[in-house]
């Protein structure tokens, strides 16, 4: 490896470090990373000096100086996610961090239309109109549920929004700035620290339900870009009508949806009900849970790894993960425990935020 690349390398390690740490200091780089102290002190003060870290306050003296506590610069750079679904949009501005710095939900049913994509550039501008430092937005992170060519811009499939072989460069050329696709299920996956979850699988109960996993922190796509389409999974043969055409499919079960579309409330409305204890709302969700049990055990058995609970119920289910887990383990005679099953770090536009991170990710890697 060329000198001048080598070191490119080793910062970009620092610098991710520094992200996925509240706070952390030269001696810790050093030791955690294997870095030599005197590779790390250079490294860390080229970027102190170009902005890209900060020095936070200093930790408690263990006898000598006390340690400088270093966090990386939220502000240096930023970039914006945008979740497309079949009703609504999510906006997201993601700092270095990879902490939301802004978020919105606007309804807007899709439309191949142009007027559609003129709305989503209106949208965008009024999102972003208190945004001082523009110019340090790297891109725009574009997630949508379907199968993504992203070599030629073009949505291959996409169920939910009823399209295929569709274009995406009509999208793409609204915006000033680069573009990135990403289907939705990968791009949530994207979202977490796959430093800490190096083998995992990432469930995304939205409106449609959706999956990704990644094996040595690296996402697999497959040979068709479907690997990860939980959703169509056959959960109860012969079972109710799934909108891909199948009976029984997962996400007619554990989607979203099926807690609110028998009554045309949101799911806020819903858990809100759940939280009431109103015994119609209890019903239903003690049957959802029962199915997901089983969508759980399955996969489980099939993958053997942690399983990320994601999406709009993900966010909602910390509450609730005692009885899932005990309908879990019900079905599953291989486990001891249900400690597998982790909550998703971003219950809000988890798509958005892992698209986003696209952007900052592969401008550390230039660092």
């Amino acid at each position: 490896m060329a000198g001048i690349e080598k070191k490119n390398v080793t910062k970009s390690k620092i610098v991710n470090y520094i992200i996925n740490h509240k706070a952390t200091s030269k001696v810790e780089l050093s030791k955690d990373l294997n870095i030599s102290m005197p590779t790390v002190l250079s490294n860390v003060k080229e970027l102190l000096a170009g902005g890209i870290v900060i020095e936070t306050g200093e930790y408690e003296s263990t006898g000598g100086r006390k340690a400088k506590k270093i966090s990386i610069n939220p502000a240096y750079r930023y970039a914006v996610g945008i979740r497309i679904t079949a009703k609504h949009i999510g906006f997201v501005l993601v700092n270095m961090k990879y902490e939301i710095e802004k978020y919105e939900r606007i309804r807007l049913e899709f439309s191949t239309n142009t007027s559609y994509y003129s709305k989503i550039r209106e949208e965008l501008e009024a999102f972003l109109k208190d945004v001082e430092n523009r110019e340090r937005i790297l891109g725009i992170g574009i997630s949508i549920p379907g199968i993504v060519n992203l070599e030629n811009r073009m949505l291959v499939k996409s169920h939910a929004l009823q399209l295929e072989n569709y274009s995406l460069n009509f999208l793409e050329q609204v915006f000033s700035l680069p573009v990135y696709f990403e289907n939705d299920a990968n791009a949530a996956m994207r979202a977490e620290d796959l430093n800490r979850y190096k083998n995992a699988l990432y469930l995304s109960l939205n409106n449609t339900l959706g999956g990704a996993f990644c094996i040595d922190g690296k996402l697999i796509l497959g040979e068709n870009q479907k690997a990860g389409e939980f959703g169509h999974i056959i959960l109860v043969p012969g079972g109710k009508q799934c909108y891909c055409g199948k009976r029984g499919c997962a996400d007619v079960y554990c989607a979203a949806s099926a807690l609110t579309d028998d009554t045309s409330q949101t799911l806020e409305q819903f858990m809100q009900q759940l939280e009431e204890r109103k015994e119609s709302a209890q019903q239903v969700w003690q049957e959802y849970l029962e199915y997901l049990a089983v969508l759980i055990s399955n996969l489980r058995m099939a993958y053997d790894m942690d399983i990320i609970l994601g999406g709009e119920v993900g966010g909602y289910l910390s509450d609730y993960m005692i009885p899932l887990e005990e309908k879990v383990m019900k079905y599953n005679g291989f486990d001891h425990d249900a400690r597998y099953l982790k909550i998703c770090s971003y219950k809000r536009e988890a798509s958005a935020v892992g698209v986003a991170k696209y952007f900052l990710q592969e401008f550390i890697k230039d660092i």
